[in-house]
Formats: structure tokens, sequence, C-alpha cells
């Protein structure tokens, strides 16, 4: 094979893998809106208590649920990458493996629902999670299907899977959940002690997950056995047990990240409330303390929803990055490893910075687009502070795909697990003493972004030392630069209307590219690659 024809193929695999982010991209864009229009009509159709309690229901399911879908695609997709020829073998080895790990799980989740309601102080949510145990054990199965998906780097094929479970779960959660608070099945809530709106939302959950699945088994089916000995490259359950359990140690850590806050928040405003004679909701209304309490949670959720569009977008660059790192390091050796991920980081960097930059100018401009306006107001303040956090976030979760895809998974594991723990005690630490109310919202968001920052910076250390580059200090100076720019734009900035947010966030977006490409971050090959990656290859003479 000549040097041309190897630089050639190259190429062409840098160029589908380009085309392939696109799609995951494409899709993640898709679940983002998706998601925004679930958000803002969950509250409308089963009420905004019930939308609070169904978000501590969410709080301890989705981490649940995390860690089986990421240490699933991310185990099966390395396994099925390095298999060779015996994909269908792989396949069918490792989804053993994980419909017996999701069905422990599911027991775990169950056993711990009561412990859940009671330290939240919160016995409505008992009945909910015992519910979303079983969408745990549908993402058991259908997991290790996009693990197989994401192997064979069929990236559009993944992104439909993505943007179909985005639409059935909206529409299962919105029509059930309405269903519910509106016919016979609320006397059944009552009597088991739960929310009627919480309780279909969670049944919608459940049903939308089962559709996916059955889509997916269409699409990959369930592998293949073998007879004799083992196929190079597919695993022995044993092996492949020990390779996965540190991922999803790490992804326990990481997930419990991201829903921490509101969960420590949720029992400290559980316990304020209950010390009120007559605690106060967001819309200035005495109410009972569980309302009132579940009230405040759905603002820092709202607050939650927009925090956390960075880590969703930079999630479809980790998803393309992961096995081509793998692959790399495998065959080319570390001098590509780490031009993959100095190139994959800087890439990140500044998508992460386009959210953040039109998020912290018009909190409360973007929370109104879809909540209502003492959401809005109240959350605002929370929102400007934790968006910061999670974008040290969204860039962290990037720092550990790289370790975990370098097999440092005992690296990514410990860094995890100290930034869950600093988030936890910067919880403990502020949140009880504020007020009930905003105060503690305030006060959680805080919390998450002294905690997630510091960790962030643990997380570039230890990409650096493991592949030898990360974000270019120069962009991110850049970006850092554009970020506080826009931050102290927004101190001035006045709330506007929603026909008027849609055509000023866009705005924003544009005026920070613009300064990137003033400031000499993006040029013009940043263009061509862009270009390249889009036009389709001419066919060869």
């Amino acid at each position: 094979m000549t040097n041309a024809s190897v630089a050639s193929g190259a190429e062409d695999e840098q160029k589908r893998a380009g085309r392939g982010g696109l799609a995951v991209l494409a899709a993640k864009v898709f679940f983002i809106l998706t998601g925004l229009v679930q958000q803002a009509l969950l509250p409308r159709a089963i009420g905004r208590a019930d939308y609070g309690a169904l978000a501590r229901v969410f709080a301890v399911s989705n981490v649940f649920n995390n860690v089986i879908v990421a240490s699933s695609t991310q185990g099966v997709s390395r396994t099925v990458a390095a298999a060779g020829a015996h994909e269908r073998e792989a396949l069918r080895a490792t989804l053993r493996t994980h419909v017996a790990i999701a069905a422990i799980a599911t027991g775990v989740l169950l056993l711990a629902a009561p412990l859940v309601a009671h330290f939240q102080s919160a016995p409505e949510v008992l009945a909910p999670l015992a519910v979303m145990s079983g969408v745990l054990a549908v993402y058991g199965v259908y997991a290790p299907l996009v693990g197989y998906i994401n192997g064979r780097r069929m990236f559009a094929r993944q992104a439909t899977l993505d943007m179909v479970a985005a639409t059935l779960r909206t529409a299962g959660m919105l029509g059930l959940g309405w269903f519910f608070t509106r016919s016979g099945p609320s006397a059944l809530a009552a009597a088991i002690g739960t929310l009627p709106g919480m309780l279909g939302a969670a049944v919608g959950a459940v049903m939308a997950a089962i559709g996916i699945l059955l889509l997916a088994l269409r699409w990959t089916g369930t592998g293949e056995g073998f007879a004799g000995a083992r196929p190079p490259g597919v695993p022995a359950t044993r092996a492949y047990v020990k390779l996965i359990v540190p991922v999803m140690i790490a992804q326990l850590f990481v997930n419990g990240l991201m829903q921490a806050d509101i969960f420590m928040l949720g029992r400290y405003l559980s316990l304020a409330a209950a010390a009120l004679p007559s605690p106060i909701t967001p819309g200035g209304i005495a109410a009972e303390p569980a309302t009132a309490a579940n009230e405040w949670v759905a603002v820092y959720r709202a607050c939650q929803l927009f925090a956390f569009l960075p880590y969703q977008l930079l999630f479809s660059v980790t998803q393309v990055l992961f096995p081509m790192l793998a692959r790399a390091k495998q065959e080319e050796g570390d001098a590509r490893v780490a031009e993959l991920v100095s190139r994959g980081s800087r890439i990140g960097a500044i998508a992460c910075g386009l959210m953040v930059v039109v998020i912290v100018a018009i909190p409360e401009s973007l929370i109104r687009l879809a909540y209502d306006a003492e959401i809005a107001a109240s959350g605002a303040p929370a929102l400007r502070v934790l968006v910061l956090g999670q974008s040290a976030f969204a860039m962290l979760g990037l720092s550990t795909t790289i370790l975990v895809s370098l097999g440092r998974e005992r690296v990514a594991m410990t860094l995890t697990a100290l930034a869950l723990a600093l988030l936890v005690g910067t919880c403990v630490l502020f949140v009880p003493s504020a007020p009930f109310g905003r105060p503690q919202i305030d006060a959680a968001a805080t919390a998450a972004a002294a905690a997630l920052g510091l960790s962030l910076v643990l997380g570039v250390v230890a990409a650096r030392r493991t592949a030898g580059a990360f974000v270019p200090l120069k962009t991110a100076l850049r970006v850092g630069a554009c970020i506080a720019g826009a931050a102290l734009a927004g101190l001035y900035l006045p709330r506007f209307g929603k026909l008027v947010t849609i055509a000023v966030a866009p705005a924003l977006a544009l005026a920070y590219v613009a300064a990137l490409v003033v400031t000499g971050e993006l040029g013009k090959s940043d263009l061509a690659m862009v270009l390249a990656i889009v036009r389709p290859k001419k066919p060869r003479p």
C-alpha cells in the first residue's frame, strides 16, 4: 500500500467521522429542542408541583439510567470496534452481560426507592420511582444495541434512534401525564400516596422506552452465538466485566454530579418548608409545605434545563471522539491521540462557549421561552451562576471520556468521585443555612459552580498528563473572555419578550463567532475543515 493510499484512507476516515459527528450533533440538537418542548409543556400538563416532584424522581432514576446507557454504549462500542469480522458474536456476548447487570441495577433501584423518599421527606416520589425501574430494565437491553451501532460507526442510524426516542418520550410523558391528572387514574394515584401527573409521566416514559427498544431490535437483532473456540475479539464474561465495571463506577459519579445539587436541594427545601407555618411558592402564595417545596424544586429544574445545554451539545463530540481515540491508541500511537484530543477538545470548548454566552447574557428571557414568568423571574439569578458550573461539568465530562477511552478508567473514577464529594459537601455547607425559597436555589447554584469549577481544573491536569493535550491555552482564554463579556453585558440587558428573545439569542451567538474570528481563534482552516466534511467526495478516475 502506497503512502498516498494510506493518506487518502486516513482522509476518508476523518470525513466519515466528521459526517457521523454532524449526524449525531443534529440528533442532539433535535433532542435538545424536544426536551425544551417537553419541559415547557409538562408543568402545564401536570402542574408545577407535580413537575417539581417529578424532577426529584428523575434526579435518582436518571443516575441509574445514564450509568447503564453510557457504560453499555462505551463498553459494547469498544468491543465491537475491536472484534473485526466477529462483530455479531461480540454483540451477543456483551448483550448477555449487560442484561444481567441491568437486572441487578433494577433491583437496587426498587430497594432504594423507600430510602430516597424518606431522605427527601417526600413520600409522594416512592411509587413513581418504582415505575421508573421499568425504564431501567428496558434500557439494559436497548443501550448495548446502541453501543453496537456506535462501534460499527453507523452514526446516522444512531442519530435516528436518538431522535425517535426523544419524540416517543416526549409524547408518552405529556400524553399520559395529562391523562392521569384528568381521569380515573388520579384516584389510583391518591390511593397509593402519589401525585397523578407525576405517576402518568413515569408510565409514559416506560412505554416510550419499550417502543424504542423494539425499533433497535429490528435494526440490530441480538447478535450471533458461536460454537467451539471463542472467536478473536469476543471477550469472556469475566474479562468484559472487569473492563466495564470501572466505566460504570466512573459514570455513576459523573451522573451523580448532574443530579446531586437538585437532590440535596430537594431535601433542604422540604425540611425548611416543614419548619414554616406558611411557606411561600414562587408565585408568592402560601401553600402546603410539600407543594411549596416541590414548586421551588421546579424552579431549579427549569434552571438545570438550560444549564445542561452545553453538556448535551458536547456529548455529541464525545460520541464520535471515543471510538476514534480507542482505535488511534491501538493503531496510530501517542502523537495521533494528542492531535485528536487537541482538536476534539478545542471544538468542544468553542461549542460549549457558544451556549454559555447566550445563557449568561439573557437567562430570564430564555427561561421565559419555556416556563411562566414566575419561574423565569425566580430562577434567572441561579441560572446565570449554574450555567458556569455546568459548562465546567461539560468540559470535565470531555476530559473523563478521554481518560476512559485511553484505558485510564481508574483515574476517571477517582476524579469524578472527588468532584461528587466536593459537590455534596458544598451543598451541605451552603444550602441549609439559606432561607427557604429563592435564597436556597441560589445557594445550590453557587455550590455547584464552585465544586465543578475546581473539579475541571483537576480534570484538565489529568487529561494533559494522559493524552499529552487538551484545550489549547489560547482557545481557553479567548472563549473565557467572550463568556465574561457576555455575562457583563447581561447585567444591563432587559428581559425580552418571547419573539424578541428568539431573534436576540442567534444574534448573541453570531456575535460570539465574530469575536472568535476577530481574535484569530476561527479562521480559513476551520471553514475548510467544515467544507471538507459536508461536501460529497468526488469519485476517483
